[in-house]
Formats: structure tokens, C-alpha cells, sequence
């Protein structure tokens, strides 16, 4: 998940292109770079500058100045594929070094396109995906360059945003889109293309949005848009008005606001290349003989931990060992069972949670196999663990986490199904909870798109003291996560509870008026958990139940239906749901969504 800008004109476009970088960057990018056409003598020179680290570093760079072109490219990286580094950094040029490419997005076939490359006699010198796109063109190229782009999207699976320049072509940018977001900016002699509108917001409000499998020809003073098979395509201009404030957020007024309806994308470059309905699951976790262990241990904090809690199900389901979930803060106090026969898989969005941390080495010093779930490269946990599979979920500002949770247990459940491949647990239940994994992103999708009626009701109980969420099994495990949401944001004291457990004497709080909410998404376990909520509606409580069971009941106050889907993938749509909720109370609070007071994104310290 990255951020790609493009400015062709009259003016230096240096300038415009770091702007553009550093209002995408927000935080957490970890390479940048430049590629822009020089013109000496009538002819045109591809020069490109790029390094390592955020923005600022390549805007101190000194070989910035000798960039003098006016149409340029400039990309900032979320590393998917390869370390930060250099030569993983964009822009990509291809082996004769007259096409450079910046990309957004996962190229899934990328190890396949490699090896036909090589076979064709080019070389790769990076770790990327993106380098074949332009080895790609390159092949492809006959003089045309829509037709070369045309064929290589052909080629491509994935999702991509790029962008093209070439001294070949020196007065054009060529652009195409799928799956991930572009716009063009239109100026006067001048024109701008941005993976999202605040990068060129500066320059203008008026743009064109490129459809699915689209190109864009954009010259100075024209732009014209093609499908896939270079049929000439029509567009409106949308003019966009939006503060500074607003645009740096792309439009959202806040930036848990975003990541919650960045979760569709986010999930779907999780899956990514790793899973597909024709070859095993592929993690790249090396040889380990997972036939050796006899437990495995989840070990997180906080909403890390919750992600743990829903994956021990399908864990246990499929791979036939049992697992334990432990809080990273208590499991090297309580002197763990752990040995060569143990497996740990440690949960941190940043890797650099500091309870985390001495739980791995403890693991580590005991002789289990450690594997890491991140979403940072490079950070603490990655370098201690034995092996790290990254989540795709890009920056997250929001200190309260959502489309990190989400994200984390969608990757547990491959992880699952590899394990359970690994161990030649094969069946047919397994293929179908992969095509159910597949699906996952438009259901996240759909559900993004009925959520009016949880705002709704949380402007009806914003002002509650207290609230209680209840669910059974794996819908306990989200009820955690949404109460923990209401607390992180709103400051209201919730808890959540078992729903079996609710008259073991949690339901002496419940009193008219109270809320609670319930999440009831097993067709094993609905008809109880539904019991439950009769006894708190029996006490005067409102209730909220977010399903996707058919339940008639006239009784509950409001009912969200979620998509069905594979019981243990059900946390993924039914939290999105509950993280609405924590954000409208919040809102209406008047309260600051994205720093909730005494809390920090990364904790650092025990």
C-alpha cells in the first residue's frame, strides 16, 4: 500500500513531486523515490533518484538538484515484497533503462512473470514484484506503447496502480489501474496524476477517477482514457472540495474513520498471492516440520491478542494441535510449558511491543519455533522471531486498531490452512474455507455499506455509563474487541462476557436502560446466545445484535445483518459492525477518535 504522484508541464517537477510524496507519506513509508525525464540538446535522459527511509530523506538527497526535467514520477513504499532498501525502492526500470515504472499494489503472479522474463533473457535486481511490470513493457513494446501496457496488464494478477514515463515517449505519462486507487488532476499546460487526491489537492480540484482495467495517456495540455483492449474511453471531470484538513485524510473526517472503510483493500493485499484455489498455501516459512509440535502458543496484547483468540478456532480445526492464547504481559511470569515441541506465534501490529518482545525471547531460550505476525518489516519482532509473515494493512495512524485486527485474522487462517496443508490435512472443508477466504474483501465491502443504522443507534446511547457485549465462542472473541473499542475511544466502561456465563452474576447490572450488545453469528450457538439476550431484555436492557443468522424477534432493538460466510472467518465482518459503533459513541461524545487520551500506538514499555 503506497503512494505514487506524476506531474507533466512546464514547471521543474521535483518540487511538485516531493509535495506530492509527503502529503501521501502521513507516517510509516519506508522508501521513496524520483524518476524524471532530463532534456539536454533535443534529446531526453532518464535520470532516477531513490534511498531508504521516509520522504525527507530523499528530499535532503543532493542528486535531487540535477533532476531538471518538467514531467517526472515519484512513488513512497509500504514494503510488501523485499526489505527497505535501495534497490527495492521505486521508481523500477527496466534492463535497457528506458522505462521506469512506479506501482501501488501487489502483483500476485510475480514469481511466474520473473521466471518468464529470465526465460527471455532479462535480469532482476530487485526483490519487488513491480520490476517485471517494466521488463514487461519492455518485451512487449513494438513502438506502441498503449499496446505494450495493454498486453502487459494482461499478463498482470493482482492489483495495480502505475505509472509510465520513457525518453522514448518523453512527452506522456501512461497510467492504468486495478484494484487500487488513481486519479488525474487537471491543470492548465499542466496535469498530475496521484494515487490519491491530497497529493495534488495543492494544484488542483478538478479530476478524472480511472474505471477497473483502464489506461490513461496524459500529456500537458490533454488526456485521453482507454479500456484494456484500447477502446477510446469517455469521462466526466469531478471537481472535489475539500480543506486541507480533510484532504489528508482522503476525505474522512478521521483517520480511524478511514482505516475502518480502508479494510476491503487492506485484506485483499493480505491474502494476495498467497492464496489460490489451485496450489497449496505459500508462506515462505522455509522447512519447518510442523510434525514435531504438540502445542502451540498465541501469545499478543490487546487487540493482537483478540486477533489470537479468534484464529485459536480454526487452528485447533484444522491443524489438530491444541492452542492456547496468552496475554504477552502475563506468559513469561507464569513459567510456560515450552519447548522444541512448541510452537509461538507472537501478534504485533508495530513488532515493537515491549511485553511481546521478552515473551519471544523467552520462547526462544526455552527451544520453540517462533513465527511472527507484523505489519511493520524491519521492526523488532521480525528481526528476534524465526520466522515473520506480514500483514498488508499499510500505515495505521488511528491509535485504536481496526484494520490491523482485521487484517491479522484474515492471515492467521491462511496460516491455518498452511499449517493444515503442511500436515496433509487436505479436504474438502479446507478448499471451501479457502474460497470463503477469497471472498472475504467485497463481504467486508458489503457490510461497510449498511452501517447507517449503527450510527443511528449510537446517538441513541452515547450516553450510557456502561455497556456489555455478549457472544459465544468465536463471536465472544469479537465481543471482546468491539468492548475494548468502546473503551480505547469513548471512555465508557464496558465489558464483555461470555453469553453462558451472563447469570453466573454479570447480570446483576443489568437494569432498564442498560445496553448490551450481542454478537450471534454460529448457527451452533445463536439459539443460546439469543436465550441470553432474552434475560437482559426481560431486565429493561436495549439491545443491539449484529448477525448473520435469521433470527425473528421482535423483542431486540436493532439488528445489523452481516453477509454469511465461513464460521471461522465470521469475526472479520462481524467486528467491522462494533468498531462503528466505538466511533459514532465516540463522535457524539465529541471526543478525539484518532489520540484517545493516556493511550500510544506502539507501547514500547512493559
Amino acid at each position: 500500500m503506497c503512494g505514487i504522484v506524476g506531474y507533466i508541464g512546464n514547471k521543474k517537477a521535483v518540487p511538485v513531486l516531493i509535495n506530492g510524496l509527503l502529503s501521501l507519506e502521513y507516517r510509516g513509508y519506508d522508501s521513496a523515490g524520483i524518476a524524471v525525464l532530463n532534456q539536454s540538446n533535443n534529446e531526453y535522459d532518464l535520470k532516477v533518484v531513490k534511498d531508504k527511509g521516509r520522504v525527507k530523506n530523499l528530499e535532503a538527497n543532493p542528486e535531487l538538484d540535477t533532476l531538471l526535467g518538467t514531467t517526472g514520477i515519484a512513488h513512497t513504499r509500504w514494503a510488501t515484497h523485499g526489505m527497505p532498501s535501495k534497490e527495492n525502492s521505486h521508481p523500477h526500470l527496466d534492463n535497457s533503462k528506458k522505462f521506469a515504472v512506479v506501482h501501488n499494489g501487489i502483483i500476485e503472479n510475480y514469481v511466474e512473470l520473473r521466471k518468464i522474463l529470465q526465460d527471455n533473457g532479462y535480469t532482476l535486481y530487485s526483490e519487488t514484484d513491480t520490476e517485471v511490470i517494466p521488463n514487461l513493457i519492455h518485451m512487449n513494446y513494438n513502438g506502441n506503447i498503449l499496446e505494450a501496457v495493454s498486453k502487459t496488464m494482461k499478463l498482470l494478477k493482482g492489483s495495480y496502480a502505475i505509472e509510465v514515463i520513457s525518453p522514448l515517449f518523453p512527452d506522456k505519462i501512461i497510467v492504468a489501474k486495478k484494484d487500487s486507487p488513481l486519479v488525474v488532476g487537471i491543470g492548465k499546460n499542466e496535469n498530475y496524476v496521484a494515487s490519491d487526491i491530497p497529493a495534488v489537492l495543492a494544484h488542483t480540484n478538478n479530476f478524472y477517477f480511472l474505471d477497473e482495467q483502464e489506461i490513461a495517456v496524459v500529456e500537458k495540455d490533454s488526456i485521453k482514457f482507454y479500456d484494456i483492449n484500447l477502446k477510446e474511453v469517455k469521462k466526466d471531470i469531478k471537481n472535489i472540495e475539500w480543506d486541507a484538513e480533510s484532504s489528508e485524510k482522503n476525505g474522512f473526517e478521521d483517520y480511524m474513520l478511514k482505516e475502518i472503510y480502508e479494510q476491503p483493500q487492506a485484506i485483499r493485499e493480505t491474502i494476495g498471492s498467497r492464496l489460490s484455489l489451485d496450489e497449496k498455501v505459500n508462506l515462505e516459512l522455509g522447512n519447518i516440520d510442523f510434525t514435531k509440535f504438540d502445542k502451540i502458543y498465541i501469545v499478543a496484547c490487546g487487540t493482537a491478542m483478540h486477533a489470537g483468540i479468534a484464529a485459536k478456532y480454526s487452528l485447533e480445526k484444522f491443524c489438530k494441535i491444541p492452542t492456547e492464547v496468552d496475554m504477552a504481559s502475563e506468559f513469561r511470569y507464569r513459567n510456560p510449558l515450552v519447548n522444541e515441541h512448541t510452537l509461538c506465534i507472537f501478534i504485533s501490529q508495530s513488532g515493537e511491543t515491549a511485553d511481546t518482545i521478552a515473551a519471544l525471547r523467552l520462547a526462544k531460550e526455552a527451544g520453540a519455533t517462533t513465527i511472527s505476525v507484523v505489519n511493520v518489516i524491519g521492526s523488532s519482532i521480525t528481526r528476534l522471531s524465526d520466522y515473520t509473515i506480514y500483514t498488508h494493512a499499510g500505515p495505521e495512524i488511528a491509535v485504536a486498531s481496526t484494520k490491523a485486527y482485521t487484517c491479522q485474522v484474515t492471515l492467521l487462517n491462511i496460516l491455518a490452512i498452511y499449517i493444515a496443508e503442511a500436515l496433509g490435512y487436505n479436504s474438502e472443508e479446507l478448499n471451501k474455507f479457502k474460497v470463503d477466504l477469497l471472498e472475504l474483501p467485497d463481504k467486508v465491502k458489503d457490510v461497510l455499506e449498511t452501517m447507517e443504522q449503527v450510527k443511528d443507534f449510537a446517538e441513541k446511547v452515547y450516553t450510557q455509563k456502561d455497556l456489555y457485549f455478549i457472544g459465544r465462542g468465536l463471536d465472544y472473541a469479537v465481543s471482546m474487541e468491539g468492548s475494548l473499542k468502546l473503551k480505547e475511544i469513548s471512555y465508557i466502561h464496558s465489558e464483555a462476557y461470555a453469553a453462558g456465563e451472563l447469570k453466573h452474576g454479570p447480570i446483576a447490572l443489568i437494569e432498564k436502560g442498560t445496553t448490551v450488545i450481542g454478537v450471534a453469528t454460529s448457527p451452533i450457538t445463536t439459539e443460546k446466545t439469543l436465550s441470553n439476550l432474552e434475560e437482559s431484555i426481560t431486565r429493561g436492557a436495549n439491545v443491539l445484535v449484529v448477525t448473520n443468522q435469521n433470527i425473528k424477534n421482535g423483542k431486540i432493538d436493532l439488528m445489523i445483518h452481516i453477509p454469511g460466510t465461513n464460521p471461522y472467518l465470521s469475526p472479520v465482518l462481524s467486528v467491522i459492525p462494533l468498531q462503528l459503533f466505538a466511533y459514532y459513541i465516540a463522535k457524539n461524545k465529541k471526543l478525539d477518535v484518532d489520540k484517545p487520551r493516556n493511550l500510544a500506538k506502539s507501547v514500547t514499555v512493559e
